[in-house]
Order: C-alpha cells, then sequence, then structure tokens
C-alpha cells in the first residue's frame, strides 16, 4: 500500500511538506506558478499552502514571489536537539580539528545518502565544501561506508536496490559485490579510508559512533586533499585522535545509551 492509498494519510500535510522541500531547494524567491509546476499541482491548491505557511510565520512574500524565513530553521534544530549525541559533538569535533589542523565533519545515514549534522572546517580549502544538511551518496565517502557498515544484510540489500553505483572516478565503487567487500573490510579494521571516490581531489578517513551495545548511530571523519596523504600516513597520524574523539562523544551520552 502506497502511502496515498492510506486511510491515514493526509495529503493536504504531505502536499505542504512538497511546497516547503520546493521552495527550499530553488532560488531564494519562488513565484506561485513556479512552485506548482515543479511539484505538479494545481495552482490554487499551492497558493491556499503559502497562505497558510505565510500566515504561520514559515514562508514571506512581496506579494508576488515567496520564501522561507528563519522560523524554517526551527524544524532542522528540532531534529539535531533529538539526536543524543549532538549536544557534545561539537567540542570534541573542535579539539579534534585543533589538534590535527584538519576538516573534521559527524554523518547520519538518511535512506541512500549521508548527511552531515556537524561540520568544523580548516583553514585549508577543499574542493568540496559541505555544511551541515549536506548530503552526498552513501558508498562514495568514508563517512558512508562507516555508516553503510552498520546494517543488517537487508538493509545492505535495500540500499544496493535503491542506489546506481556510477562511476563518478576511476577509483569509485561501481557494483554491489565491490561495495560488499569493502565495507567487510571496513568491520574488521573499524575505519573507513576512501581517497578519490566522489571527488578526485578528496580523500577522507572515518570511524564510526556507537551506542554502547555497539550499535553504529553516526560517524565522524577528518576530510583531506588526496595525494598529500596516503592511507598510512592518515592511519599513522590521525586514527587515534579520531577514535579518541568518538570515545569521548559515546562516554558523554546519557547511561541508557
Amino acid at each position: 500500500m502506497t502511502p496515498s492509498e492510506n486511510d491515514s494519510f493526509v495529503r493536504a500535510f504531505s502536499r505542504g511538506l512538497d511546497v516547503v522541500q520546493e521552495l527550499g531547494a530553488g532560488p531564494s524567491k519562488r513565484t506561485m506558478a513556479s512552485i506548482a509546476e515543479a511539484i505538479g499541482i494545481s495552482r490554487s491548491a499551492v497558493r491556499r499552502l503559502l497562505i497558510t505557511l505565510t500566515e504561520r510565520g514559515f514562508v514571506s512574500t512581496d506579494g508576488k514571489t515567496f520564501s522561507l524565513t528563519p522560523r524554517m530553521l526551527n524544524f532542522g534544530l528540532s531534529y539535531l536537539q533529538t539526536l543524543p549525541f549532538w549536544p557534545y559533538s561539537q567540542p570534541a569535533l573542535e579539539a579534534l580539528r585543533a589538534a590535527t589542523e584538519e576538516s573534521c565533519g559527524m554523518a547520519v545515514l538518511d535512506g541512500s545518502d549521508i548527511v552531515y549534522v556537524l561540520r568544523i572546517p580548516s583553514r585549508r580549502i577543499l574542493a568540496m565544501n559541505a555544511n551541515i544538511g549536506t548530503r552526498l551518496p552513501a558508498h562514495y565517502v568514508s563517512l558512508g561506508q562507516v555508516l553503510l557498515s552498520g546494517l543488517d544484510p537487508a538493509g545492505l540489500k535495500s540500499y544496493g536496490d535503491s542506489v546506481l553505483f556510477e562511476r563518478r572516478t576511476a577509483q569509485s565503487i561501481t557494483s554491489m559485490s565491490l561495495l560488499e567487500t569493502t565495507l567487510e573490510n571496513v568491520r574488521e579494521k573499524g575505519y573507513a579510508w576512501v581517497d578519490g571516490e566522489l571527488d578526485s581531489a578528496i580523500c577522507g578517513l572515518a570511524v564510526p559512533l556507537r551506542k554502547r551495545n555497539g550499535q553504529i548511530i553516526a560517524a565522524i571523519n577528518i576530510s583531506l586533499i588526496s595525494g598529500a596523504w596516503s592511507e598510512a600516513r592518515a592511519i599513522a597520524s590521525l586514527l587515534t585522535p579520531l577514535r579518541e574523539a568518538a570515545e569521548q562523544i559515546r562516554a558523554a551520552m546519557p547511561a541508557q545509551l
């Protein structure tokens, strides 16, 4: 049964979410017509939804165009504040960045993507500038490989069925069998090293953040310039402080986790 066939599914609310997503994906100001065309519903329906969102303070308008307001940040912050590890993660990653002088990040898995929930950049310029909320295909990046390594067989099969194994660079994983072999190595080593699989200019080292029962709930990483670092050098210099940061966060989480 699809959501739209479920008697409990609220179509108007779903369309309102579509409007919000479309406003967040495009230019800062959008016309009603462009939103209606993009999400495939009538202008009259979009008009009612926009009026409602404007009345609630989540959207502003100049009479012709519409844009999201800062109040929309409440939703993103609400999610972050529900993460049991998030309040303790920023000081840990700031200390990690200070110790390594490299960019550090934390991500969770959402479907076939990783989503950054924290990012502490270094002064070095990287080709990929990720921020909180940035999404990347999971199997191409070190954070994602760590998170995928924690999936059960059914979850991993579902992931493999949902993605395209495109060759983004010469190093990209291009099949499920290669991914399974890679993830087995990640489980065995306790870390993921990825060099130039999504962006040939970037490599990264990541480790899991686990609950006390061993379940992986997030991953943290250090992003590096490809060519300047080898796996051996990264392991020798960065793996210990990276693991210490993960343990610092885990130790600070509530005891029941």
